[in-house]
């Protein structure tokens, strides 16, 4: 059986690594902090959907109320559990920095919150404030998340990131220097993008020794720019198929010591035009387990033997 796992996957899961860094059953509670992103100055990425719904309770409530509803529903289930507060919408390290000071330091009077995760771009993260994260990490486990995408600059500036790939990697760098540990975002079946190029993508990662990554595959939301490129110009969408060859050929290729945190994303039911086969992410995630099986395969055996 893989090391990294408590329920038979062949990767490393976000629950085992939790588990054993806590002893306990650990949720990240997704929290809207009202940041916006400095990307949207320039047009935004292709993909994103303004004021798209996240996976958060109520997000008119303020943040201390956002946090306690989310919990008050965990409870029921998991009474006991710890929580990572995690500030998910938007750069959150574009916001004023007493602020954003203000906001952790709330939550760190909560004995159940272990941890503080920062969602937020390589690009946006100032000097003054990296300096906040190292001291931020010495108080709690602070994660912080960026986004890459791709490692293929061509397809970042095709989908208007606003960074290249260096900038990804100085940022890594930057925050690694403070032990802080890092989650990075790529996106699967971007525009054009080959098998190699999203392989490459997880090489990169890899030789940057990031903590973990979120896999995400693409979904062509209504009303954003992604949405009328794909009906100007229907470019080729992966089917499931290619999507589970491609996530556990990254997997192989991965350290078995970083962290998968995602596998899949969550699109919104309504806003979704394409694929529609994301909708069904148990099945997806279940598929994935089945093919590793078959293939007798697990994350780091193309590095590990």
């Amino acid at each position: 059986m893989f090391k990294y796992t408590l329920d038979n996957k062949r990767y490393h899961t976000f629950n085992y690594f939790l588990r054993n860094k806590f002893n306990s059953k650990v949720f990240k509670i997704p929290l809207d902090a009202g940041a916006s992103c400095p990307n949207k100055l320039s047009g935004g990425c292709i993909f994103c959907k303004d004021n798209s719904k996240a996976n958060i309770t109520d997000n008119t409530l303020d943040l201390e109320n956002q946090y306690l509803s989310e919990v008050a529903i965990l409870n029921k289930k998991w009474p006991g559990a710890k929580h990572i507060v995690y500030f998910q919408t938007g750069s959150n390290t574009s916001l004023d920095l007493n602020l954003l000071k203000k906001y952790c330091d709330n939550f760190l009077k909560y004995p159940e919150v272990v941890g503080i995760s920062i969602a937020t771009r390589p690009d946006c993260i100032s000097d003054e404030c990296y300096e906040y994260l190292k001291d931020l990490n010495i108080k709690t486990f602070l994660t912080v998340e960026l986004g890459l995408q791709s490692s293929n600059n061509n397809t970042l500036n095709f989908i208007n990131r606003g960074h290249d790939k260096d900038c990804f990697a100085k940022a890594v760098l930057k925050l690694h220097e403070y032990n802080i540990f890092v989650v990075a975002h790529i996106i699967n079946g971007l525009p054009y993008e080959t098998k190699e190029d999203m392989i490459n993508t997880a090489l990169f990662l890899n030789n940057l020794h990031v903590d973990a990554i979120k896999i995400h595959m693409l979904h062509v939301l209504k009303g954003t720019k992604l949405a009328q490129i794909y009906e100007k110009n229907k470019f080729s969408i992966l089917t499931k198929e290619e999507y589970i060859d491609i996530v556990i050929s990254q997997l192989e290729v991965l350290d078995p010591t970083i962290v998968i945190e995602r596998i899949t994303g969550d699109p919104i039911k309504e806003d979704l035009i394409t694929p529609t086969w994301l909708e069904k992410k148990f099945v997806l995630l279940n598929d994935i387990d089945k093919e590793m099986v078959k293939k007798d395969t697990y994350q780091g055996k193309k590095i590990t033997g």
